[in-house]
């Protein structure tokens, strides 16, 4: 299917999400000559409105918006491309030009392979990763057992405080370890697809 340029008078409608997080970063308008840069590059080119002429998202700040797929909506008037965005997306220095007030998991497995990456004084994260698998491992054992208390003592908060505490810290294993989020939430999905979850006694269940 591809897009449908004459709805729009030439012009397709275009939102960027961000890919890791699911963050909605930005709108803007594609005519057919920055649709097809944009599949050639595998970078976002918008088409300017006010100036008349094609432009690469990114070009002046080095800010490019790095496709990892598209879709069309179900007229073919509106895409949605998921990006992989090198630095802030918005003219004004955040995130998105909705605002930066967004979090979630994906969030904080980004900030996470961050710090891992890219170490830092101070930084928990940096201190695990140092110490090592037995550090991790018996950090994620100490949030797991506090969970379990928690849950047991039927404290609402500190159930929602601990397991905070152990998926940060899951988070720091699975990246030490090579495994993404994202492998894991494929695998979900994959299960999900099947109508499978888990085994009981051997025996196939479903979620």
């Amino acid at each position: 299917m591809k897009p449908d340029f004459a709805k729009g008078n030439g012009l397709l409608s275009v939102i960027l999400q961000d890919d890791s997080t699911g963050q909605v970063l930005m709108n803007g308008f594609m005519n057919e000559a920055a649709y097809e840069k944009t599949l050639e590059d595998k970078v976002v080119w918008f088409y300017s409105r006010s100036k008349e002429r094609l432009w690469k998202k990114g070009e002046t700040s080095g800010h490019i918006q790095v496709v990892k797929s598209m879709a069309l909506d179900c007229d073919s008037d509106a895409l949605l491309i998921h990006v992989d965005p090198k630095g802030p997306t918005c003219h004004l220095g955040t995130q998105s030009c909705f605002g930066d007030a967004y979090f979630n998991l994906q969030t904080l497995d980004r900030i996470v392979d961050q710090k891992v990456d890219n170490p830092q004084e101070g930084s928990y994260t940096s201190y695990l990763t140092e110490e090592g698998i037995d550090k991790i491992l018996k950090k994620c054992g100490e949030e797991m057992t506090e969970v379990v208390i928690a849950a047991k003592n039927n404290d609402h908060q500190e159930l929602v405080n601990e397991t905070s505490d152990l998926f940060y810290h899951m988070l720091v294993l699975l990246k030490h370890q090579g495994v993404s989020l994202k492998e894991v939430e494929d695998n979900l999905e994959t299960r999900h697809g099947q109508n499978l979850s888990y085994k009981v006694r051997g025996d196939i269940e479903e979620w």
